[in-house]
């Protein structure tokens, strides 16, 4: 009997989501390397204007408009605890997706994508500061990147942040 376009798609999606296993988009960040599955990255754009909103985590930068989508927008820096810096002409927003939602991640700049295989992936050591948001150490020739869980970096399990995951929806309701 022949697939239907459906089951079709739900295999052609499966397939691409297979190729991607093992693909992480890397980026600088202070002195580090890190990096996130690759599919969960929709693009990456230079750095934007950006309009604050009150009341957000320190940091939710604010909120930018792309391509008539309001999606709220995280500096990595702040997330992390590092010192802030300028933004230069190679700091970049990585949106990426989680749960339906779009969130851009501010970073130094982007590398490169690199296939670090499960098995070059090592438990994060023990440590006495929240680190859910690392999914473990990719070892990657002689560098260590360290390697995200993006649900966790964004708050997609957390109710503190997901209220700023939440702006482009509230935006979309109150201009509809």
């Amino acid at each position: 009997m022949a697939n239907t376009a459906e089951e079709f798609g739900k295999k052609e999606f499966q397939q691409i989501e297979d190729s991607q296993r093992d693909l992480f988009l890397t980026f600088h960040l202070h002195q580090e390397d890190y990096g996130i599955a690759i599919n969960h990255v929709t693009e990456i754009i230079g750095i934007q204007n950006i309009t604050e909103v009150p009341n957000m985590p320190a940091e939710v930068k604010g909120v930018i408009n792309l391509r008539g989508r309001v999606i709220p927008v995280m500096d990595v820096r702040l997330r992390f605890g590092l010192p802030s810096r300028d933004y230069d002409e190679r700091t970049c927003v990585i949106v990426v997706e989680v749960n339906e939602h779009s969130t851009g991640l501010v970073v130094d700049r982007v590398k490169d994508v690199v296939e670090i295989a499960a098995e070059q992936i090592e438990p994060l050591p023990c440590g006495n500061r929240d680190q859910s948001y690392i999914q473990g150490l990719g070892k990657v020739d002689s560098a260590v990147k360290i390697l995200l869980d993006i649900k966790s970096l964004v708050g997609a399990d957390e109710g503190n942040y997901r209220a700023a995951t939440d702006v482009e929806n509230t935006v979309e309701l109150t201009c509809v």
